[in-house]
């Protein structure tokens, strides 16, 4: 139901473009334009590199310095390494940036280990960028918006336990998908439904005329209490699922085909025409 692609390109490009960053800088001694007796060159510039991924084609900028002596893996090693990247990078979204993450990411996309500094500066601009991409403020009107709670086992002091990952996905008039936030909630209550659509407001959120969820309790009485004056219609999807729990599993595709067919009608009384002949 998420839009997935549209989610995550920003947040790997600018994870990947920021290895590239720590790369060059582990490899000169210094940062750019950092002044260091210590350093072992110069930078000369960048040139421009697409990368192929699940998400569609990034552009990159990779550095070059002056004496020809720094290359990177990172480009022939990313597809045996791409799982690895997006679940970091979900988890990092969802729960913050941490220093595990990143170093186990960094390792495998480019093959060797970066120094604890070099881990450090790759956590505080990956956490200020995935920060930003969370406050973000909304400000073209999203007229639907679909809302959606998937539980993940999550660790939290070192302790891992289930969690609600609560879910907003806009739909522009276009039909164009953008995920609006994604955000931890111990269940999913009214309460947390609430906070979470009232942070929705607090970042711009407008023009929300029609919704769609699953018939949760606690999400439905959040809706009109933040939303007032929203259509709501449950999703098709979880309908369809719930609506097997009532009818043999032998009888599951007949059942499916009817349910389909029905949705396919353009009202009730045409549904009721049909049935009866």
């Amino acid at each position: 139901m998420t839009s997935g692609k549209e989610f995550l390109k920003p947040l790997i490009q600018g994870a990947v473009q920021e290895i590239l960053e720590a790369e060059i800088t582990e490899t000169l001694g210094a940062e750019e334009g950092e002044r260091s007796e210590g350093r072992f060159g110069y930078r000369s510039g960048y040139y421009s590199r697409s990368l192929i991924t699940r998400v569609g084609k990034i552009e990159l900028k990779v550095a070059q310095d002056r004496q020809g002596r720094f290359s990177t893996e990172l480009f022939e090693r990313y597809q045996r390494s791409e799982k690895a990247l997006v679940a970091a990078l979900a988890e990092m979204y969802v729960q913050g940036v941490s220093t595990r993450s990143v170093k186990q990411v960094t390792e495998e996309l480019v093959g060797h280990a970066f120094s604890a500094s070099a881990i450090s500066a790759i956590n505080k601009r990956l956490d200020a960028s995935l920060k930003a991409f969370c406050e973000r403020k909304l400000k073209e009107p999203f007229p639907y918006m679909i809302l959606d709670a998937r539980y993940e086992r999550v660790r939290d002091d070192g302790i891992i336990a289930s969690q609600a990952v609560l879910i907003a996905i806009g739909v522009d008039w276009e039909g164009r998908r953008q995920v609006l936030a994604v955000e931890l909630a111990n269940r999913e209550s009214r309460s947390s439904w609430k906070e979470f659509l009232e942070g929705l407001k607090a970042r711009g959120l407008h023009g929300v005329e029609f919704v769609v969820s699953d018939d949760n309790r606690g999400l439905k009485k959040a809706i009109p209490e933040v939303l007032t004056g929203v259509f709501w219609q449950r999703c098709y999807v979880h309908f369809l699922r719930n609506a097997l729990d009532y009818v043999p599993r032998k009888v599951d595709d007949d059942c499916l085909l009817e349910l389909r067919w029905m949705y396919d009608r353009r009202d009730l009384s045409e549904v009721r025409r049909d049935l009866a002949a």
